[in-house]
């Protein structure tokens, strides 16, 4: 039968996921990484490189460029780019820089334009990225405006999540083959999302709306912030709050080798990780095509190489994580939920963003303190514990990529 996300209708196919105990897929003997991985600027350098510049990476959701003109800026591997809504509606990407003299084009994070003019010599682009007008060009011999388009960012579409592969764009500007896309790392999105087809479809991704993003600052290495994420061995010293709601020694995974990991942890019944304790929305989880059990569940999925998704029964939490420097990470939150959510007199997003504001600053707080110690002397790699499944995986696919 037709469930409602927040409000609204929808319907899915019911599918079946085995979940297991996060001791039953730890491998014994794994140990932290060395060092290096969190201190030396090469091995940071490397890692924009390898990972940052060649995979599929999260910028933002397709609600930030509902309207044509809206744009943002996005900077990924020390590259700065445009992202922006056509007068179509079609969302597109573009290196910011003008293929004049090179200058940044955009200077504002986010807004809207009708098109995209150069601040130093008024070279002026559609927001399909062709070059429109050209002031005291006329003159000059064999120039086409055609030649001169911004150039493109290969960008595609996930559950409503836009995600960028410089990778591809790096090999279309040296007009490559595909064959050498593929040895540079480019894989389509859609090959790249496979084994998540449809997993997530009952909480309509692409129709929810950021209620609040907050940006942190943490002094800690990403790699730290991914791994913190993914266990909840720490919970009980570190979150009492979270734990009095969901046990911290519920966790099961599904998805426990490769890019995607992750799986779910249980919530008190009739409550919800807010404040208060209660629901701040509608639920989204329907009891009959989902069964009672999943009303009382949270989802907490790593997405390699920058993606954090919660998927909670009343609201979703996303993290982008964006290295800054081997001590020091900037974290992007947002919360959502569906944009007819926010005309409900029940609606409280409060009720979560500040829950969760409070246990990202206590992650943060220990992040900070691991990346202290990581720089030691003293520190060298120590053993997991079996609860702890999910980052020595984590870790493990990490070294393949900077293989």
């Amino acid at each position: 039968m037709p469930k409602e996300v927040c409000g609204v209708p929808t319907t899915q196919t019911k599918t079946t996921t085995l979940f297991r105990k996060t001791g039953e897929t730890f491998h014994a003997g794994a140990k932290t990484l060395q060092q290096r991985y969190f201190l030396s600027p090469d091995i940071f350098a490397e890692e924009l490189e390898k990972i940052f510049a060649r995979q599929w990476v999260l910028v933002g959701h397709q609600s930030q460029l509902g309207e044509a003109g809206n744009y943002f800026i996005a900077e990924v591997a020390g590259e700065s780019l445009i992202l922006a809504s056509d007068q179509r509606s079609t969302i597109r990407a573009f290196y910011n820089v003008c293929r004049h003299r090179g200058s940044r084009l955009l200077e504002d994070q986010n807004g809207n334009a009708a098109a995209i003019q150069c601040p130093y010599h008024a070279w002026t682009y559609g927001l399909d990225g062709r070059l429109l007008g050209v002031p005291h060009m006329s003159d000059v011999p064999g120039f086409n405006k055609t030649d001169y388009s911004l150039h493109p960012v290969n960008l595609a579409l996930w559950e409503g999540f836009i995600f960028v592969n410089l990778a591809d764009a790096s090999t279309r500007l040296r007009r490559s083959t595909a064959r050498q896309a593929e040895r540079d790392g480019y894989t389509s999105l859609e090959k790249w999302f496979a084994p998540l087809a449809g997993k997530f479809s009952r909480w309509n991704l692409p129709a929810l709306r950021s209620a609040k993003r907050v940006e942190y600052d943490v002094r800690g290495n990403w790699k730290l912030i991914f791994e913190n994420y993914s266990e909840c061995y720490h919970c009980l010293g570190v979150h009492p709050e979270l734990s009095k709601i969901s046990p911290y020694d519920s966790a099961e995974n599904d998805l426990t080798e490769g890019p995607f990991l992750g799986g779910f942890m249980r919530i008190a019944k009739g409550k919800s990780l807010t404040m208060s304790g209660n629901a701040c929305a509608l639920g989204i989880a329907d009891k009959e095509e989902e069964g009672e059990e999943a009303k009382h569940r949270v989802f907490y999925y790593s997405i390699f190489p920058n993606m954090l998704l919660s998927l909670h029964p009343d609201y979703v939490m996303v993290h982008q994580l964006w290295p800054q420097s081997p001590e020091r990470t900037l974290i992007l939150c947002d919360w959502f939920f569906h944009q007819e959510a926010f005309g409900r007199g029940d609606f409280n997003p409060d009720d979560a963003i500040q829950f969760w504001d409070m246990v990202n600053r206590q992650d943060w707080h220990v992040c900070e303190l691991s990346q202290q110690g990581i720089s030691s002397r003293a520190y060298e790699p120590g053993p997991y514990s079996a609860r702890e499944s999910i980052p020595a995986a984590w870790d493990e696919y990490y070294l393949r990529k900077m293989g």
